[in-house]
């Protein structure tokens, strides 16, 4: 039986009682989908980590003897006036009342559709699918300060048909995948027909993420061919009843979950885990940013593409298979390495989706079942990657083993610090995409899946990877990956940078995985020249003159620009050398000039500015007096420094008259000014004894 269940997972004809599930291609996911498989088929408990440990038909089938009960059966329930909320569609419930209807959380398909279309078979189809599948007709209004599920009746579902040109179908695909769902009043699921001619068509469907995930694609696209091909021919769909509706589900989970006040309960051991396994974790994740994070995210976004392939993709496998890990682990304890490399310190928790069907009655569902989970990377004491590796694995396990709390009541038990600007727990996502592929094929008609441009970003930096199709030589296809990012905190260019670095760790860990993640070269050769030759060619020309020969340089290169502000009042740099100019003359005639020093005690403003600039024009150094300072270090000062004048206010006009506003030379002064003259006077805080006088 063992051998059968493995084969049918697996997509394989046969399997081997000695053949390993990893080794054949296994993953998270799929192992998710044996365990569940298995559970349902011999009535027994069965965990991910015993796949992990006992992952040959053999080693596992020992193991499944000394097994446990299976988890309640899945089936209809009865179902009370008020049927509750999935945790999962609560917290999007919460979010579509907080920030009210938009992009973040729609779901699109597009698909083009060349060739001779039935619209009224297609609209039949789709009314049979959302009659099939009650999470697409249900709405979520509020009773007694809660929400609730209320299912629909079943009723025609026609998609609208616009006409468009070929120019501006990326555009209206967008706008249209973009509009919001009002979940209180609005059917989670609609549908779109663009006519681009005659037998050219694309259809957009867009399902709110409350009544779908992407695992419901594939169950989605399946029914809705099969209701085609049957409405084409004039028939009703000959499918077999769905064995239970999404409603059966939430009220299966609370059952399954039991109760958090039960110690022995599937919830109150499962929150008792993440309580210990989350202590203390980051509030946030400093990641290098270009600006700082905003106090309420937009979700705009951007995509960044990359690739792992050929040699490095081999590497990887290989790895994983040495270190008995799987790919996904091995990428993450890149992307845990590579953020502690880019500052994010050494506690790195990072976010991955998990399927969330723990029953295979869910699998022809369509309906909102993924999880979360927070994975932990540690990678204190700078460990070799090869050790990483090994934490990684057991850090995942764990987290598999425990995946059945919801994440949404995971941050309402945790309660860490709220922000409207970023995800609660983390803010970095890797996503594996191994969910079954949407497969439409309608007779006649040439189809084929295109892609959206949402420019959503739900996290700071969103990684997604997925494993390309074997080619024809049997070789590896390789993992194709992007990094969508949050442009509140991010540009393109630095997001690429990041892609080039995570490309490098792991190319640089597959050839020597036993050395120190922080020895491991992130740094491009462009980059390396920027760093080590760019940014150190410091030297560069510098004028030489005095304070006022540069001043008045630049009064010639912009005389009309303004110098200073303050309190609502602006100086030009013409008005301020004038200004300045006439005060420096009436300084020299006080008999201030070159190594003599002028006491100024001003508050902060526009004529503090035009002083200190009058005494050097003269040639004079400043010497500032605070008034707060106490009036014995004042005297010392004074005493010390000895000034020929003393400034508590600019001369009056009276003083001031006859007095030209032209530039101040060395005709004019006591003696010729150099730039080795001291320019002012400031004095320590006499913390060690008396203050002491420098003169700069």
């Amino acid at each position: 039986i063992l051998c059968h269940l493995f084969a049918g997972i697996l997509h394989l004809d046969r399997v081997g009682v000695d053949d390993g599930f990893f080794d054949l291609g296994g993953h998270s996911l799929l192992a998710t989908r044996l365990v569940s498989r298995i559970r349902s088929v011999l009535g027994v408990d069965v965990s991910i980590r015993d796949l992990f440990e006992a992952p040959t038909v053999a080693e596992l089938a020992d193991r499944l003897g000394g097994a446990g009960r299976a988890w309640p059966v899945l089936e209809p329930r009865r179902r009370p006036d008020r049927v509750p909320l999935s945790f999962a569609q609560r917290r999007l419930w919460f979010l579509n009342r907080l920030e009210g209807p938009g992009p973040t959380y729609n779901i699109p398909l597009a698909v083009r559709l060349r060739g001779p279309l039935d619209r009224a078979a297609l609209a039949a189809a789709l009314t049979d699918v959302v009659d099939r599948h009650e999470s697409l007709r249900t709405v979520f209004p509020e009773s007694d300060g809660g929400p609730y599920q209320l299912v629909l009746d079943a009723e025609p579902f026609e998609p609208e048909t616009v006409d468009v040109e070929a120019g501006d179908l990326a555009r209206m695909l967008a706008d249209a995948a973009g509009r919001g769902f009002d979940l209180m009043a609005d059917r989670p699921l609609r549908a779109e027909l663009f006519r681009l001619g005659p037998d050219d068509h694309v259809l957009l469907v867009v399902v709110h993420h409350i009544a779908g995930d992407g695992w419901s694609l594939a169950p989605l696209a399946r029914d809705v061919v099969a209701a085609h091909a049957a409405r084409s021919a004039g028939r009703v769909p000959g499918w077999s009843p769905l064995s239970v509706q999404y409603a059966d589900y939430a009220l299966w989970q609370r059952e399954l979950l039991g109760d958090e006040d039960d110690p022995g309960s599937v919830v109150g051991v499962q929150v008792a885990y993440w309580r210990e396994a989350l202590k203390g974790l980051p509030d946030q994740l400093d990641l290098p940013t270009d600006r700082p994070r905003p106090a309420v995210a937009t979700y705009r976004g951007g995509s960044v593409g990359f690739a792992l392939e050929g040699e490095l993709y081999r590497a990887l496998v290989a790895l994983a298979r040495e270190n008995n890990v799987t790919l996904f682990m091995v990428v993450q304890a890149g992307l845990v390495g590579l953020l502690t490399r880019l500052g994010c310190g050494t506690d790195v928790p990072i976010g991955s989706p998990v399927a969330g069907r723990a029953d295979e009655a869910l699998n022809d569902l369509v309906g909102c079942f993924v999880n979360t989970l927070v994975l932990r990377g540690d990678t204190s004491g700078d460990p070799s990657f090869r050790e990483l590796l090994g934490r990684v694995r057991e850090t995942d396990l764990a987290a598999l083993a425990n995946q059945d709390v919801p994440f949404e009541r995971l941050v309402e038990v945790l309660n860490p610090p709220r922000s409207l600007g970023r995800h609660p727990l983390f803010q970095v996502m890797l996503a594996f995409d191994n969910t079954p592929v949407a497969g439409l094929e309608l007779p006649g008609i040439d189809v084929q899946l295109l892609d959206i441009d949402a420019r959503v970003a739900k996290f700071d930096l969103l990684f997604s990877l997925s494993e390309r199709p074997v080619g024809g030589d049997g070789e590896p296809g390789g993992l194709e990956g992007s990094i969508d990012y949050a442009t509140d905190l991010f540009d393109r260019e630095t997001v690429e940078q990041i892609s080039d670095r995570f490309v490098r760790f792991l190319s640089g860990v597959v050839s020597d995985p036993d050395q120190s993640i922080g020895s491991v070269d992130v740094l491009g050769a462009d980059e390396r020249r920027k760093v080590l030759v760019e940014w150190n060619a410091t030297d560069h020309g510098v004028g030489r003159g005095t304070v006022p020969e540069l001043f008045e340089a630049q009064v010639r290169r912009s005389p009309d620009a303004v110098a200073v502000m303050s309190d609502g009042t602006e100086l030009t740099y013409r008005e301020l050398n004038e200004r300045a100019n006439r005060l420096a003359r009436y300084l020299i005639d006080q008999g201030v000039g070159p190594d003599q020093v002028v006491a100024v005690s001003l508050p902060r403003s526009l004529d503090l500015v035009v002083v200190l600039l009058g005494i050097l024009k003269a040639g004079g150094a400043y010497l500032p007096l605070d008034l707060d300072y106490p009036a014995e270090r004042l005297r010392f000062m004074v005493d010390d420094a000895r000034p020929v004048v003393q400034l508590t206010a600019l001369p009056s006009e009276e003083q001031l008259a006859g007095r030209s506003a032209s530039g101040v030379t060395d005709a004019d002064r006591i003696a010729p000014l150099h730039p080795l003259h001291p320019a002012y006077v400031i004095y320590t805080s006499g913390s060690t004894g008396r203050p002491k006088g420098v003169v700069s």
